[in-house]
């Protein structure tokens, strides 16, 4: 929740070092102190923490449950919690915001598909409100007391530890935790809330570099380009640069986890770094985010300087001393070791690293290609197109035993050789399938992509000794091959009305691509097979994925989550002679789909077949009869 958010946190740590009163470039209208006319100046620091800061991580976590509604829900509660304590309110926010929208998600359940036609505006408004309301009161009178004797509590702990000298400990806890991924959590968390509150009061908060102190990795990386070995140490330079400049700490854990004794070289680093900032009062006065050294010297405190260079100095100093007795008097690591740290890297973190592929072999698969899949959000249109085509090109190259399947994003499993996306979903397949190799295309009809992936099967066919396009399957084999692929066209049992006579349309009155969605839209709900609300979710998939497809098509279909909204399967085609821009691309043909299980993929199939042929493509242009149209898709209903 408060990732997306740092902008918004850098923005308002660069205000409050350049125009608080003991900023850079002190400006009372702007830092909140003085007064102008009598008047108190407000400013913008104060506003910004209290109300913009903790506003973004509800919407963004209300957002992340139940989309914008979720997160209108989750800010409206947020509010309750904001005017019930006297302090930020993050950690009220990362409450509230996600309860917001997972019971506004429930509450709409109870009556979905209940609401007569032309009432569903009114009802979803006033649920949301009341129901919002209702939150905000409880923020207001529960949640609120709570969170603030919580951070009241943690913050007397923090007190405690800086009184006493032991606040350089943390880092026996902070340091192993960054390297097992939990250093968001304590990062922003905890420390980011408490810290933004000392640098209200203070100025400025030591909290905001326990974690974020570059130096340690920084020190282990160093040692590993002077006493490492093979591939470590070679890379172990550009890694380097990547942490302490790029701010990905993560690139250095994989060194750890290939000798976990560095971790006492990481601890050693962070206690110097913290004991230099508190014998020094040295501190940021905002996150760090990410952890480069660049965006520490921003949100470096103006009296701060010496003491934060001081202790990321001294931090990577000792880290790289006793990552270096460490490295010299243990055993060699080598190449296979830092690829192996790297995968487990991954595994600990429960998702692709964005850095891991600079420790890995560039092969594309472990093995033979045999399970390829074609992902999009809903599983049921652009997937479905693309998983055709590509299909075609892979039967053609001579690999019909290869199964090209499409599935909705939300449905994958690990357990896939290749997952092709578009490139705008890609960040969303990865997680979910880490052992695959992945494709992104931007174009679903003719990507060049495709013919890379056919290249990578004939490889991966060749070297693992597979199935070699000059020696035919044992017919056994074919068969199966065969029913695998029918059942990823489409089940027999289609009815024989998925595209229909009523449905086609020549001479589209729609002028702009929004206009195109609803007349494609209303043909669907015009034959009984979507509800009315499915359009909205055309809308809506268009908006986070553009649905052109190549070679003047457009496939808009609803979301993962609309798919409740269909019927009966359905497709209408519209076509624009003088074509319509759809996002900077001319389409002349807009294909409506809707489909319940996979009774629409034999039309699609069909539709991928005609369109990735320009010579079908000019025929169709040309047609003048919704009977040639239905013609040049063949029996597609049979």
């Amino acid at each position: 929740m408060i990732m997306p958010n740092i902008g918004a946190f850098i923005a308002w740590g660069l205000i409050t070092a350049l125009f608080i009163e003991k900023g850079w470039l002190p400006v009372p209208q702007l830092g909140g102190f003085g007064e102008t006319d009598g008047v108190a100046n407000t400013g913008l620091v104060g506003p910004m923490i209290t109300y913009l800061l903790p506003l973004l991580i509800a919407y963004t976590g209300g957002r992340m449950v139940y989309d914008v509604r979720g997160g209108v829900v989750g800010s409206i509660a947020t509010m309750g919690v904001i005017v019930g304590a006297g302090i930020p309110m993050f950690i009220g926010a990362m409450i509230m915001g996600p309860l917001g929208g997972w019971t506004m998600k429930k509450i709409d359940a109870i009556w979905d598909g209940k609401i007569r036609p032309g009432f569903e505006m009114l009802v979803n408004n006033f649920s949301a409100g009341i129901w919002g309301a209702l939150l905000a009161l409880l923020g207001f009178y529960g949640v609120a007391p709570l969170v603030q004797a919580f951070s009241t509590a943690a913050g007397n702990v923090v007190q405690f530890l800086v009184n006493n000298g032991l606040l350089p400990l943390t880092s026996i806890f902070i340091e192993p935790a960054k390297v097992l991924f939990l250093n968001n959590a304590i990062n922003h968390g905890v420390l980011t809330p408490l810290g933004v509150q000392q640098s209200l009061e203070q100025g400025k908060s030591m909290l905001f570099l326990l974690e974020a102190n570059p130096g340690p990795g920084l020190g282990i990386l160093l040692a590993y380009m002077f006493f490492g070995r093979g591939a470590a140490k070679a890379s172990a330079s550009g890694a380097a640069i990547i942490h302490f400049v790029g701010g990905i700490h993560e690139i250095y854990f994989p060194y750890v986890l290939m000798r976990p004794l560095l971790i006492l070289a990481a601890i050693a680093g962070g206690m110097t770094g913290i004991a230099t900032l508190s014998i020094t009062n040295a501190g940021l006065v905002a996150p760090a985010a990410p952890g480069s050294i660049l965006a520490v010297l921003a949100q470096t405190a103006r009296d701060s300087y010496f003491g934060v260079g001081l202790s990321v100095v001294l931090a990577t100093a000792v880290s790289f001393l006793v990552a270096a007795v460490i490295l010299k008097t243990g055993k060699n690591q080598d190449d296979g070791d830092l690829a192996a740290a790297a995968s487990k890297m991954e595994g600990l973190k429960g998702k692709k690293s964005s850095v891991a592929g600079n420790f890995r072999s560039t092969s594309a698969t472990d093995g033979p290609i045999r399970n390829i899949v074609f992902a999009c959000d809903a599983g049921m249109g652009s997937s479905a197109m693309g998983a055709s085509v590509l299909r075609n090109k892979i039967k053609a190259a001579g690999f019909p035993e290869v199964k090209v399947s499409n599935l909705a994003i939300a449905s994958l499993k690990d357990d896939y050789d290749v997952v092709v996306t578009h490139q705008d979903l890609a960040a969303r397949a990865e997680p979910l399938t880490q052992s695959a190799t992945h494709v992104s295309v931007d174009n679903f009809m003719n990507s060049p992509r495709y013919d890379e992936i056919v290249e990578l099967v004939r490889a991966s066919a060749a070297a693992e000794g597979g199935v070699d396009p000059k020696n035919p399957m044992p017919a056994a084999v074919a068969a199966d091959a065969g029913a695998g692929s029918a059942e990823d066209e489409g089940s027999g049992n289609a009815g024989s009305d998925v595209l229909a006579h009523q449905s086609v349309v020549l001479d589209g009155r729609a002028t702009t691509q929004q206009d195109a969605i609803d007349e494609a839209g209303r043909l669907l709900v015009d034959r009984g097979a979507v509800d009315v609300s499915y359009v909205a979710a055309m809308h809506e998939r268009e908006r986070s994925v553009p649905t052109y497809m190549g070679n003047f098509l457009a496939i808009p279909h609803g979301t993962n989550a609309a798919k409740d909204l269909i019927k009966r399967s359905a497709v209408s085609i519209v076509r624009y002679p003088e074509g319509i821009d759809w996002n900077g691309k001319q389409v002349k043909f807009v294909v409506g789909v809707a489909g319940v299980n996979n009774e629409h993929l034999s039309i699609l199939s069909a539709i991928a077949r005609v369109f990735s042929d320009k010579d079908q493509v000019a025929k169709l242009d040309q047609a003048t009869s919704v009977d040639e149209v239905l013609a040049l898709f063949g029996k597609v209903n049979a």
